[in-house]
């Protein structure tokens, strides 16, 4: 099982509020990400924000009039969601939420247009877990809304390990290396650093997702062959060339090789009726 308590403590350390903006792979992230929701969400939708942290995606969705509703675990974020929500007087914030994403009981069904999923597959270690995290989605979303899930592909996020065990060999050992190669779990061995990861193939995020009603759309890799190229990017002064790049990032984002080496995931998709 999860252990959540970690997870929670990784947070109250971590600067999830600064991390979409203080650095370029951050940056890029955030801009091909509203991307992806500007094409895809609908006008004056009702959005859940489940493990929206600090509010990097709610503020500014609430700002271009989107009703958001943000959950998270951490406590701490939340606070740090609801001090910035008051002292810019944002009208669009309906509720700022502490919630474990596989217990939505306090919405009701069939309640968003769209939730975002943008960080509890990441640690949800057990099946059950991330099927119950699913299946909680569904039922909060309307007929024919959209989730949008982030994800850490098992190729990228394994072959991270070997970089983390590079960088803090403290949080990696021989046996928790091999276990996230065998089954894309990972459990750190120190209390600092990333806690309680979990790296799905692709096939696994389209059958988890199918088996609640879900439609893929599209699966994407979130910074595309930009992965790890973010700060020479983010240098480029040649406006031309900076957006012939950005396209040809978005372009091949789908290609199955870029998912899987290229760092963070998205899967889209859309519910649909029981078969």
């Amino acid at each position: 099982m999860t252990d959540f308590e970690k997870v929670k403590k990784y947070y109250q350390d971590f600067d999830e509020k600064e991390r979409l903006k203080k650095d370029a792979s951050g940056r890029l992230e955030y801009k091909l990400t509203m991307k992806q929701l500007h094409d895809y969400l609908p006008e004056k939708s009702k959005i859940l924000d489940l493990g929206g942290a600090a509010g990097a995606y709610s503020i500014p969705l609430a700002k271009m009039g989107y009703q958001m509703v943000l959950a998270d675990l951490s406590e701490e974020l939340i606070k740090q969601a609801k001090e910035t929500v008051t002292s810019q007087n944002i009208s669009n914030i309906l509720s700022c939420d502490v919630v474990n994403a596989v217990d939505l009981r306090q919405y009701q069904d069939e309640q968003f247009d769209a939730v975002l999923l943008f960080g509890p597959l990441y640690h949800l270690t057990e099946q059950a877990e991330r099927q119950q995290c699913i299946c909680e989605v569904s039922r909060v979303l309307k007929q024919g809304g959209r989730v949008f899930a982030s994800f850490i592909p098992y190729l990228s996020g394994s072959i991270a390990i070997l970089d983390r065990y590079f960088r803090h060999p403290e949080q990696v050992n021989k046996e928790n290396l091999q276990e996230v190669f065998s089954s894309g779990k990972f459990r750190n061995q120190d209390k600092n650093g990333f806690q309680e990861g979990y790296y799905p193939t692709t096939d696994e995020i389209e059958e988890l997702f199918a088996e609640f009603q879900f439609q893929k759309e599209k699966i994407l890799s979130i910074r595309g062959f930009g992965y790890e190229k973010e700060e020479q990017i983010d240098k480029i002064e040649d406006e031309e060339m900076l957006q012939t790049v950005l396209q040809l990032i978005e372009q091949t984002a789908t290609y199955l090789e870029i998912v899987a080496m290229c760092g963070h995931a998205m899967y889209i998709g859309r519910k649909g009726d029981r078969t």
